[in-house]
């Protein structure tokens, strides 16, 4: 999974995600993208599991990029815990995605095959989004 090396603090504040991606918001090293169409977050699990499904299709043809990166932790406390107690342990990351943000990119294969491996990515993925060919 994607995390980390090492970071500043352990745990960090929910914080809010409103408005539209003002960087990374277009196709910059591929020849097509899958465009998030929604705020949210993405954990490293579904990016690991939606970079599978490009990969298998295009049968390690072509070349992914992965636009997005799980740098912020999430805590939670353990089930059936009382209230109080302080912040719960870091339990997994997640990468905080705005609408319009580019998620993977990808070149060396047909728009039919890069359409169809974003459509099967998109599937593992938590928010709506749309296949973007470069200018």
């Amino acid at each position: 999974m994607l995390m980390p090396k090492k970071t500043k603090y352990r745990k960090t504040q929910r914080g809010r995600n409103r408005g539209k991606a003002t960087s990374g918001n277009y196709v910059a090293f591929g020849d097509f993208g899958l465009q998030s169409l929604e705020n949210s977050w993405i954990t490293d699990r579904q990016i690991e599991s939606a970079r599978r499904a490009i990969t298998r299709h295009i049968k390690r043809g072509g070349k992914v990029w992965i636009r997005i990166f799980p740098d912020k932790s999430v805590t939670k406390l353990p089930a059936e815990t009382r209230m109080g107690k302080g912040k719960g342990s870091p339990e997994f990351w997640v990468s905080v995605v705005k609408a319009g943000h580019m998620l993977f990119e990808l070149t060396g294969v047909s728009a039919e095959v890069a359409r169809e491996a974003f459509r099967l990515a998109a599937y593992k993925l938590p928010v709506s989004t749309k296949f973007v060919e470069k200018e």
